[in-house]
C-alpha cells in the first residue's frame, strides 16, 4: 500500500508509540503530549479518548485504527503498512495506543516492523490499565501480608482460549489482574474454586479512570453472578486477591460471612 499524495517537503520518517493511558485524557504523560504535538499522522485506537487528537496540530492527518472482529482493515499487518505508509510520506507519525504501548498492546511488533524499514522509533510508556486503573479506586497491588507480587494476566490468548497462566496465578497469594476475561468469567472463577478460594475477593471495574467508570465487588464464588446483574461489560478488567478487600464495598461482604460463621 502506497499513499497517491505525497508532501511537497517530507521530513525524516519517524515513528513514535505513544501509551494514551486507561482512559481519563489527563493521564496521557507529558512527553507523549510533546509527541502529539510534533505528529504530522496520528494513528489511534478504540480505547483512546477523543481529547487526546486535541494535542496534534489542526492539519495533523487523524486516522482511527482501531480494530474490529468483522474489519480486516484494521488488522495488525494493515496498520503495521499504514504506519510505514505515512511515516514514508509525511513525516512524523505518532502511534496512539491506550494504556502503554508494551502491555498487551502489540508495541514490540509495531516497532520492530517500522525498524526494519531503518525507521526512527521512539517509545512513550503509558499508565497501563492493569495497576492504575486499580489504583484509582485505591485497590494496590501489593499490601503488607495480604500480597507481595502480582501477576497481569490476558483472559484469552490468541486462539481465544484461556490463558493457561491463570491455573499457575490461582495457585498464587499474588494479586492477579485480568484483562480481558470479562466474558469468560466462570471459567476463569471455577479455576480459582479448584484452588479452593471460594471466598477471594473480587473487584471488576468497567470503564476505567472515565465518567463511566463503574465497579463492582464480591467474591469468587459470586462475582459472575454479580457481572450478570450489573450488566458489566468490555472493557472492563478483573482484580482478584486479598487487596480487594481493602476497598470500602468489600466491608459489607466481611460482616455478611463473618456473621454466617457465628451461626
Amino acid at each position: 500500500m502506497i499513499l497517491n499524495k505525497i508532501k511537497n517537503s517530507v521530513l525524516e520518517p519517524k515513528i513514535t508509540l505513544v501509551g494514551a493511558g486507561p482512559g481519563d485524557p489527563d493521564l496521557i504523560s507529558l512527553k507523549g503530549v510533546k509527541a502529539l504535538n510534533t505528529a504530522d499522522v496520528v494513528l489511534y485506537d478504540a480505547l483512546v479518548n477523543g481529547a487526546l487528537l486535541n494535542h496534534a496540530p489542526e492539519n495533523a492527518i487523524k486516522i482511527f485504527v482501531g480494530k474490529k472482529s468483522d474489519d480486516e482493515s484494521f488488522s495488525q499487518d494493515a496498520v503495521n503498512k499504514l504506519m510505514i505508509d505515512y511515516a514514508l510520506n509525511y513525516g512524523h507519525v505518532v502511534r496512539l495506543k491506550s494504556g502503554d504501548p508494551f502491555v498487551f498492546a502489540r508495541g514490540f511488533e509495531e516497532v520492530d516492523f517500522a525498524e526494519s524499514y531503518s525507521i526512527q522509533t521512539e517509545i512513550v510508556p503509558g499508565i497501563s490499565s492493569a495497576t492504575g486503573v486499580p489504583g484509582l479506586q485505591k485497590i494496590p497491588m501489593i499490601y503488607g501480608d495480604l500480597s507481595e507480587s502480582f501477576w497481569v494476566l490476558t483472559g484469552t490468548n490468541a486462539k481465544g482460549e484461556l490463558s493457561p497462566d491463570l491455573y499457575g496465578a490461582a495457585k498464587s497469594n499474588a494479586t492477579v489482574v485480568v484483562m480481558m476475561g470479562i466474558e469468560k468469567i466462570a471459567e476463569i472463577a471455577a479455576i480459582f474454586q479448584q484452588e479452593g478460594k471460594h471466598r477471594l475477593p473480587v473487584a471488576v471495574i468497567e470503564n476505567g479512570s472515565t465518567a463511566n467508570e463503574n465497579i463492582i465487588v464480591g467474591i469468587v464464588d459470586t462475582i459472575g453472578e454479580l457481572i450478570e446483574d450489573h450488566h458489566i461489560s468490555s472493557p472492563a478488567l478483573l482484580v482478584f486477591g486479598d487487596v480487594v478487600s481493602l476497598h470500602p464495598s468489600f466491608s459489607r461482604i466481611r460482616d455478611f460471612y463473618h456473621i454466617l460463621s457465628e451461626e
